[in-house]
């Protein structure tokens, strides 16, 4: 901001200083209004006044700057300005006890500035605060002449500032050419590419024209040739009425011979049977020979007791003849008819029905009741009985089993459902092997191989019945 001078009745004249006189200040003219300083002008004249301001005795320090005096140095000429160039603006004594002990610390240059010339070499800002302070001859042209200077360098900047930023533009612009060039080069390149693809897609799309026209051609063909196809196709069918008209007549005829047929054959049958009855004697009595001339004893193990024995591995193929054996049927109400059967065995999935039936119980306890109750089926019916659990080695400490009933427990490694099936695979094609689980696998797996599956449920069930 410029610092002015108030111009009242009592500022007519500055107050005699010490060294003023020497230092050729002129009389100021109470009407002239205080120059415009240049920015850096005015805050080296700040910065050259707070500088001294704590060197001055406390009553030469006006009373709005005694608090500032007490500031630090940096804070000082920044916070104190407006109150410090508004003192020196009004204050003239005080500006001039300032101006006193700057000259004195600026030596040389203060001394050519009081004479009212400013060496060549000397800083412009220098010279204009000095010259402000110790306003000699010509101080407003040493000031104006700062000020100039100041604006030149000012200017000198900008267009350093500007001459920077044009070459940088240039640089740039220059960067941008040369990748303005690489990306026209791709660009080339793609367009290359482009055209060649697109050469590549008309002669496709020629291919793709040529192939319609023929799949055109070969669809009006078939047209034609389905259009006569239904016309010989309306024409069989014509005829396969006609054919099946003569064939409802043929077979009429055909039913009414077969009437009589009938009653052909059933005088026959009469006499069928009679033959079939005489033959069956002839067998009977001819293996009752056979069993005496070879001398056969009855059996005393079962196929079951070599799988209980040996646990041998059997051929996994199912024997001639055993699908005959299998039936789609998990009808609890058919046990009692399979366990009738003559020669019947029963399989049973041991935990898989006691877990399902009174699962609340120990395993040795339910282990207990499942024996117990097949021995009563198999003392009922007369039928081998053989019941499976799972174990990698023999449980000890089991009641003897009841007569008629096998308890196995499988070896490690193998399952009692693998047991169960090699148990079905030992028994001779046409004997009726009846195996009692839930296990669906065990249900498919033993129906493949000829046996009778049924559920848990159906035993369970004749056991609460026994």
């Amino acid at each position: 901001m410029p610092l002015t001078e108030p111009h009242d009745d009592h500022s007519s004249a500055e107050e005699p200083v010490v060294g003023a006189h020497d230092a050729g200040e002129s009389p100021p003219t109470p009407l002239e209004p205080e120059p415009t300083l240049p920015e850096p002008v005015r805050q080296r004249i700040v910065a050259l006044t707070a500088a001294v301001l704590p060197g001055l005795a406390a009553d030469e320090v006006p009373v709005p700057l005694r608090r500032v005096a007490k500031f630090a140095p940096n804070r000082r000429a920044r916070l104190g300005a407006p109150a410090i160039a508004a003192q020196l603006t009004a204050d003239p004594l005080f500006r001039q006890r300032v101006t006193a002990r700057v000259l004195t610390d600026a030596g040389d240059l203060g001394a050519a500035v009081v004479e009212g010339t400013a060496p060549a070499a000397a800083d412009p800002v220098e010279v204009a605060a000095l010259a402000y302070l110790a306003r000699p001859r010509g101080w407003r042209e040493l000031i104006e002449a700062s000020g100039a200077a100041v604006r030149a360098e000012a200017d000198s900047a900008v267009v350093a500032e500007l001459v920077r930023e044009a070459e940088q533009r240039a640089t740039r612009a220059e960067h941008d050419r040369a990748v303005a060039r690489v990306e026209a080069e791709k660009l080339r390149d793609e367009l290359a590419r482009v055209r060649e693809e697109l050469g590549q897609l008309r002669e496709e799309g020629r291919q793709l024209a040529r192939t319609l026209r023929e799949t055109q051609a070969r669809e009006r063909k078939a047209t034609e040739m389905l259009a006569t196809e239904r016309g010989r196709a309306a024409r069989a069918a014509a005829d396969a009425d006609a054919e099946l008209r003569r064939a409802r007549a043929r077979l009429a005829e055909a039913e009414a011979a077969a009437g009589v047929a009938r009653v052909s054959a059933k005088e026959a049958r009469s006499v069928d049977e009679a033959k079939l009855w005489l033959l069956l004697e002839t067998i009977g009595q001819a293996a009752v020979g056979l069993r005496r001339e070879l001398a056969l004893d009855p059996v005393e193990k079962l196929p079951a007791d070599f799988v209980a024995d040996a646990f041998a591995d059997q051929s996994a193929a199912t024997p001639a003849g055993a699908a005959a054996r299998a039936r789609d049927t998990d009808d609890p109400a058919r046990l009692d008819q399979l366990l009738a059967l003559p020669k019947a065995h029963l399989v049973v999935d041991g935990y898989n029905v006691t877990k399902r039936g009174f699962g609340e119980m120990s395993l040795e306890q339910q282990r207990k009741r499942l024996i117990s109750g097949l021995g009563g089926i198999a003392a009922q019916t007369g039928d081998e009985v053989t019941v499976v659990f799972d174990g990698a080695e023999r449980i000890h400490g089991l009641p003897p089993a009841p007569r008629g009933v096998r308890v196995l427990f499988s070896r490690k490694g193998e399952t009692a459902d693998e047991l169960i099936r090699r148990l079905v695979r030992a028994e001779p094609a046409g004997r009726p092997v009846v195996v009692v689980s839930s296990d669906r696998e065990v249900a498919d797996g033993v129906r493949r191989h000829g046996a009778y599956p049924l559920g848990a449920d159906s035993l369970l069930r004749r056991l609460a019945r026994s």
